[in-house]
């Protein structure tokens, strides 16, 4: 009995000295999650201004403080925006920078977010926003209380005008801005380009908008200013790309003169052009022919492959460089309009098909 004893005591002995040579080398910590911060934003209604599109100055600031969760963790953030009543299925996100508890934005950077989003311009529309907050993928996210706010973006686009003699009919001499060629700055830059049919000759001026109350006259040397009385006249006939620079006040003509046709089975066939001559009063390309309603075409130009158009995927009407797929012919044959149009820089060409 004593030796049993005697060994049970060793036996333990050493376990002591194992347990007490072992060093705590962690704590395990566990969260479910951590405890939300404040957020607030500068301002809950924020009307965006065209004319503060250079601006750099911020229009609207978010501040935030980060979620709590018992101990010292390094925390991930992202803001998300996102339409009210979308309920954060397909939210805008912003990852911020570690250690950041704010985010801010200038007008051009806000609205250029806002229209991505498809919030219409002009319109007051409302947004949430919202922090969300990670420390690990194994542990639930933070969110932060919901802000809404009211916001109205603006369109970047800007346009100015051509009015001039190339408007003119047979019998009438016109010079009118409202129904004058548009030239367009798709990010309101200050360069404006458009496409503009001239004859022999013609003379025109460029109008900030469709009246005169202002219009840019010729200074000489490809420079146009708003003090000039002269016109300005086109270099020949032809279609041209203007490009107007109104940050240096100065105009470029770019030659586009081609003759433009339509080629395809559902025309004729890959053989045979059928020409559209360029039609003044409407500023089209245009024929009218029969098309079946089998096979494909194209519009070329020069009764070459070097430029032509076929469509875009889906099907709207635009028109795609080389190599595009052929067009669809309509679903009843018969005879029908034909016209392509190079009249918005911001779609590029389209085309349209209209039965007889």
């Amino acid at each position: 009995m004593k030796r049993f004893l005697a060994n049970i005591l060793a036996m333990s002995s050493v376990a002591l000295l194992m347990l007490t040579s072992c060093k705590k080398n962690d704590t395990l910590v566990v969260t479910s999650g951590g405890k939300a911060g404040a957020f607030s934003a500068s301002s809950t209604n924020i009307v965006l201004e065209k004319s503060m599109f250079a601006d750099t100055s911020t229009v609207v600031t978010f501040n935030f403080t980060t979620p709590k969760y018992g101990y010292q963790a390094a925390v991930t953030n992202t803001m998300q925006f996102d339409s009210v009543g979308d309920n954060w299925k397909k939210p805008t996100s912003v990852a911020l920078t570690v250690k950041s508890t704010s985010l801010s934005y200038n007008t051009a950077d806000f609205n250029a977010m806002l229209l991505k989003m498809n919030f219409k311009a002009g319109v007051v529309s409302q947004v949430n926003v919202r922090v969300v907050s990670s420390i690990s993928s194994s542990v639930t996210s933070t969110y932060s209380s919901v802000l809404t706010l009211n916001v109205t973006p603006f369109s970047l686009v800007s346009y100015i005008y051509v009015p001039g003699s190339y408007q003119s009919t047979i019998t009438t001499s016109q010079w009118i801005p409202a129904t004058a060629d548009s030239l367009v700055s798709p990010t309101a830059n200050g360069v404006y380009t458009g496409y503009v049919y001239f004859q022999s000759g013609s003379q025109f001026k460029i109008t900030p908008q469709k009246n005169w109350n202002a219009s840019y006259g010729d200074a000489g040397g490809g420079a146009i200013s708003l003090t000039a009385s002269g016109n300005l006249t086109a270099p020949a006939a032809g279609l041209y790309l203007l490009t107007v620079d109104l940050n240096q006040n100065k105009i470029t003509y770019t030659t586009y003169n081609h003759t433009w046709s339509l080629i395809g089975d559902a025309a004729i066939d890959w053989n045979t052009d059928i020409a559209m001559p360029f039609v003044q009063n409407s500023n089209v390309y245009q024929v009218t022919t029969a098309l079946k309603n089998s096979g494909g075409y194209k519009f070329r130009a020069d009764d070459a492959w070097t430029i032509s158009y076929g469509d875009v995927t889906p099907v709207t009407g635009q028109l795609t460089s080389n190599n595009g797929a052929n067009l669809t012919p309509p679903a009843v044959a018969g005879t029908y309009t034909v016209s392509l149009s190079f009249g918005n820089p911001l779609l590029g060409p389209t085309y349209t098909v209209v039965k007889n």
